[in-house]
């Protein structure tokens, strides 16, 4: 296949995901909108909103930094999405992965959170330290089980490329990862409420409690390129969880329905829990989600 027909395959992967990412946005509004008993927003508003940020400019001016923050969040979620295989056994859908893809996508994880902070320290705000040390505080202790459970994983299958890992899991279900190691499965999703960010975990940007943070201080263009990166990075997420852990998808169909549930795993616990508190929430992923990742490594070494 030529580079540019690649690139196609890779653009029409990303329109995708980029929409049903839009999709998934307004269905986690709407359903915790009704949870609240209130209406919430028409299922199609993402679409309205974004044309309407892209266009929108601002006057005020800050630091160049600050401006490339939300450019660095997007290209953390752009670049998981560019090493990341799709369809399991498509040629043209499995973007630019690699052997050792998987550690080149959790350097891309912390990438644009560091961008962020960086963006964030500029932009003059008195409180945006308190942001900060809450986001990479808490990001860092979610690695820690989760890098435990791709270690497990790569004890297991003997590889650290997704595809493979992937592919593996084919024949049936009971050959997922979640069946086969549930120790690193099990880690991995608890870290994953981290990942995902709802409560009790959303603590960084601290809903209805700090009138600031992304949704404020950036506007216009700024919040679009947010806006569009959380659309891309919450799909391409829980795909690398339907990857590792569910067996990957063999079609478009299977990867909605995977993603929609692992996604959403999170979103009905955060309906129902309340906020941590940061020293909470540190401690609490250095406890369970920490000792079952150990387990899950000595469990495949013996």
């Amino acid at each position: 296949m030529s580079i540019i027909a690649k690139l196609l395959w890779v653009l029409l992967g990303l329109f995708i995901i980029l929409n049903w990412g839009l999709l998934m946005g307004a269905l986690i509004r709407k359903i915790v909108a009704r949870v609240g008993k209130r209406v919430g927003i028409r299922w199609y508003q993402p679409w309205l909103s974004l044309p309407m940020l892209y266009s929108t400019r601002s006057s005020i001016s800050h630091g160049v930094m600050y401006y490339l923050g939300p450019v660095f969040r997007l290209s953390g979620g752009v670049g998981i999405f560019l090493f990341m295989p799709l369809i399991v056994g498509s040629p043209y859908f499995d973007n630019f992965s690699f052997a050792g893809d998987v550690v080149v996508i959790l350097y891309f994880q912390f990438f644009g959170m560091l961008g962020m902070a960086l963006g964030a320290g500029e932009g003059g705000h008195p409180y945006s330290t308190i942001g900060i040390s809450r986001g990479l505080a808490q990001f860092t202790t979610v690695e820690v089980p989760l890098t435990l459970a791709v270690i497990s994983l790569a004890i297991q299958y003997d590889t650290l490329s997704i595809k493979e890992i992937a592919a593996a899991q084919q024949g049936g279900i009971t050959n997922w990862t979640l069946f086969t190691n549930p120790l690193a499965t099990a880690a991995a999703l608890l870290s994953m409420l981290g990942i995902f960010r709802h409560a009790p975990f959303n603590l960084v940007q601290a809903p209805n409690e700090i009138p600031i943070g992304p949704p404020t201080e950036y506007h216009g263009t700024y919040l679009g390129v947010l806006r569009t990166n959380g659309a891309i990075l919450h799909v391409i997420e829980a795909v690398l969880f339907m990857n590792l852990f569910f067996g990957g998808a063999g079609n478009w169909i299977e990867l909605i329905i995977k993603t929609f549930f692992i996604y959403f795993f999170t979103v009905f616990i955060g309906v129902v829990f309340p906020r941590f508190r940061i020293e909470q929430s540190v401690v609490w992923f250095l406890k369970v989600p920490l000792v079952l990742g150990i387990l899950a490594i000595l469990f495949m070494a013996i």
